[in-house]
Parts: structure tokens; C-alpha cells; sequence
């Protein structure tokens, strides 16, 4: 049973930086395409950033390329995306996710991930 659970979520002001960590257990061998998303209350969840786990470059989500950066620490499972040069648009609850497909995990998209974690809130003043 596979779990994501998100921390590192707060109040920053703009310009400011905040990394969030995700904690990835009971998961089977084999590379993994991960992902953070966000959503603000009355929108469609959004792609920040996703890569595999199999390595090679994060691909990122138009408004946030070149401020934010995803990574991963395998041996402690463990998904980062640091965040920088935040603006209050940036404001949102983000996700982690996971699927166990890599293939086309650059694009991949909300509905190719069938793992959640529970969110953290960002917010940007």
C-alpha cells in the first residue's frame, strides 16, 4: 500500500523560499514517475513539476520553469520540490503523487497518477 506524505508547506512572503518533501512508503521495485501538482478552491489541479525516479531532468509547468526545482533523495524515498522567487499566484494546496508507469512522465498529467498524498498548504503574502 503505497503512501505520500506532504510537509514543508507555510506562510512566506513574495520573493521568498519554502522546500516541501513528500514521503513515499510501501513501494514496489521498479523506477516510479512522480509529480507535485496544486490546486486553489473552484480550479483544475495543475502540474508544478514531474521526473522519474530512474533520474534525468524534472520537467516543469510553464508558470513555475525556472523558479522551481524537483529532486529526489531514492534512498530515503523522499520527493523535494524546492521553491523560489515565490509569488502570491503561487498560493495553493500542493499534492505529491505517483504512479509506477515512467513512460511519458514528462507529460504526464493529474489522471496518469493513481497515488495522493494528503497536501500541503502554500501560502504567499
Amino acid at each position: 500500500h503505497v503512501q505520500l506524505v506532504e510537509s514543508g508547506g507555510g506562510s512566506v512572503q513574495e520573493g521568498g523560499s519554502l522546500t516541501l518533501s513528500c514521503q513515499a512508503s510501501g513501494y514496489t521495485r521498479g523506477d516510479w514517475c512522480m509529480g507535485w501538482f496544486r490546486q486553489v478552491p473552484g480550479k483544475e489541479r495543475e502540474v508544478v513539476a514531474t521526473m522519474s525516479t530512474a533520474g534525468g531532468g524534472g520537467h516543469y509547468g510553464d508558470s513555475v520553469t525556472g523558479r522551481f526545482t524537483i529532486s529526489q533523495d531514492n534512498a530515503k524515498n523522499t520527493l523535494y520540490l524546492l521553491m523560489n522567487s515565490l509569488k502570491p499566484e503561487d498560493t495553493a494546496m500542493y499534492y505529491c503523487a505517483a504512479d509506477p508507469t515512467v513512460y511519458f512522465c514528462d507529460y504526464a498529467a493529474v489522471s496518469f497518477f493513481a497515488y495522493w498524498g494528503q497536501g500541503t498548504q502554500v501560502t504567499v503574502s
